[in-house]
């Protein structure tokens, strides 16, 4: 995970995309500690993945219980 600050990454923008797409997390540190996270799209895509199976898990959990 690498952090930085915001101006730097408005200066290097391409480069740091490119380090994000490579793998790397990147934090970007922001006044008033409103930071952001940027990950790439695939990670982003399977942390999205992984939220919505749990929460279908949630669903089905009532239900096997019932059906016990």
């Amino acid at each position: 995970m690498l952090a930085v600050k915001s101006m730097d990454v408005r200066d290097n923008f391409k480069e740091w995309c490119n380090k994000v797409i490579g793998g790397e997390t990147l934090v970007v540190s922001r006044p008033k500690n409103e930071n952001v996270v940027i990950v790439s799209e695939k990670e982003y895509n399977e942390m999205a993945k992984a939220k919505r199976n749990e929460e279908y898990l949630k669903k089905l959990d009532p239900s096997i219980t019932q059906f016990k």
